[in-house]
């Protein structure tokens, strides 16, 4: 429907906000971030946010406002975070899972793991949001708020480094 005066707050048009637009905002923050339960967490609060402030937002803003709170979201997060981990570091890594299961997962993502985590986030953002999520550069450039070229360039960085890290990649 082509209404001229469609508004976030009518609830078909959030609906449809939400379901063209979460996964992709969720495997952002992810991307970015790397904790799977917060950035689900961060999405869902960016989309409240979102409905709170329908008013004020139109609709084809609503995209770029979600990303932008879901990031300074997950940054407070972070901020809170560091205070905490000064306290409690070894109470991280419990698992329910095989220590078989385990080992086999470990040895498989960590070779890749750890070169993706030595890549400055921008590279690695722009690596995934390319190759996991099949953004083309074009998109990518759009949410990041910086041209294709430089775009084109993270991702050259980030094979390259990934290269000499990984062979086969």
């Amino acid at each position: 429907m082509d209404t001229p005066k469609q508004n976030v707050c009518e609830e078909q048009v959030y609906n449809e906000l939400f379901k063209t637009n979460s996964k992709t905002v969720f495997n952002y923050i992810y991307y970015k971030y790397g904790n799977e339960e917060k950035a689900y967490d961060v999405v869902q609060e960016a989309f409240i946010k979102l409905w709170e402030n329908c008013k004020k937002v139109a609709p084809e803003k609503a995209k770029s406002f979600v990303y932008t709170v879901a990031n300074n979201l997950y940054l407070n997060v972070l901020k809170a975070e560091k205070v905490r981990f000064k306290h409690a570091k070894d109470t991280l890594d419990v698992t329910h899972e095989s220590p078989e299961f385990l080992l086999e997962e470990k040895q498989f993502k960590l070779k890749l793991e750890q070169a993706l985590s030595d890549l400055p986030e921008i590279q690695r953002s722009t690596f995934l949001l390319n190759r996991i999520d099949g953004k083309k550069y074009k998109e990518i450039a759009e949410l990041e708020g910086v041209s294709v070229k430089a775009i084109e360039k993270r991702m050259h960085l980030a094979l390259k480094s990934l290269r000499e890290k990984i062979d086969g990649i």
